[in-house]
């Protein structure tokens, strides 16, 4: 089927080798065509991870990006011609493009490790894209491309947080780190499955938001440097069932004092540096330290699944143009942001 497209080219941003975000490049190419078993998405949005700082800016733990990749993880748009053999989608299909593009379900195996968008292949930051038909989802239908562009990677990330490891139930409580995309994301999901939550900030103001969208209580982790004491207190002494950890190291000894006998820390970030770990502490307290590295396409469908029963809506904080990509860079890096930093890459 030909391409329902008006023209044969398209641009897309590379980044020749990551020396930081001036290092973005647009350059123009064809329009591919899809062979067997690919999908032409006509993209519509794309958005950022802290994942993808760390690539443009050359440090990400997998050292160094191949040479002219396309960043970016996180995408949605159109599906406008499939390849032969395609019986997933059709011309005409919302996606999204799922952040490991070979992880349908199961373990993560080393290979699907290696189909990471943004990384190991080229991501998302284009006017079009070829994936394989097994590397998409449908969006929800109540949901904007913008809004579907920020479920790949951290929505997924919270699910697979809440819901991959021992379960919870309803009544539970939940803390959550942060107001970034993943712990945003964990609150809604946490709040529509009936749990309690307890979120941390920095901001009185963001906290607010995070109790508007349904937190049970907030924590000022500079008014409370001990911000586990306030945790064990607004819980009785008991400590939360889960915690959704994007800290890293520098917040990972407190999120163990917070936890629950027997609970669970989803580790998913490394946003802080320091601190001194004793894994005695967790052992004592019999916790689960589970490491997440997002999720599969079966989680990303099962995700989706609720959103669109909660009629979920995606928390953006600002969404940039397609020309004004490093823009949207360097308001993440500013950490100002609250939920998730999106770019317009088409109408």
């Amino acid at each position: 089927m030909k391409p329902l497209i008006a023209s044969t080219f398209m641009q897309a941003y590379h980044i020749p080798r990551a020396t930081g975000i001036e290092a973005l490049t647009l350059t123009g190419s064809h329009v591919p065509t899809p062979e067997r078993g690919q999908v032409l998405v006509h993209m519509h949005a794309a958005s950022l991870n802290y994942r993808d700082l760390m690539i443009v800016e050359g440090r990400a733990a997998r050292g160094a990006p191949p040479e002219n990749l396309i960043p970016l993880s996180d995408g949605a748009g159109l599906v406008i011609a499939v390849g032969p053999e395609v019986t997933r989608f059709k011309p005409g299909d919302r996606v999204a493009a799922c952040f490991m593009q070979s992880w349908v379900g199961g373990p993560l195996s080393a290979e699907d490790g290696a189909s990471a968008l943004g990384g190991a292949l080229d991501g998302v930051l284009a006017e079009y894209r070829l994936f394989d038909h097994q590397g998409l989802v449908r969006l929800p239908e109540h949901l904007s491309f913008e809004q579907g562009a920020t479920l790949p990677c951290a929505a997924v990330t919270a699910w697979n947080a809440l819901f991959g490891g021992q379960p919870l139930s309803p009544g539970d409580s939940v803390l959550v780190l942060g107001t970034g995309g993943v712990s945003v994301f964990a609150l809604q999901f946490a709040v529509a499955a009936g749990f309690r939550v307890i979120a941390t900030s920095s901001s009185d103001e963001k906290l607010d938001v995070m109790r508007h969208l349904g937190a049970d209580h907030g924590v000022n982790y500079r008014r409370h440097p001990e911000w586990q004491e306030e945790v064990l207190r607004l819980t009785n002494g008991d400590g939360v069932a889960r915690v959704v950890e994007v800290g890293g190291t520098g917040t990972l000894a407190r999120s163990i004092l917070a936890t629950r006998l027997g609970g669970e820390i989803g580790m998913i970030g490394a946003l802080t540096t320091g601190g001194e770990i004793n894994p005695t502490t967790a052992m004592r307290r019999n916790l689960i330290l589970r490491g997440i590295y997002v999720g599969s396409r079966q989680m990303f469908e099962a995700m989706n699944r609720a959103i669109s029963a909660h009629r979920i809506e995606p928390v953006i904080d600002r969404v940039f143009p397609f020309a004004a990509a490093a823009e949207a860079y360097r308001h993440l890096k500013s950490q100002t942001h609250l939920g998730k930093v999106v770019i317009r890459i088409s109408e």
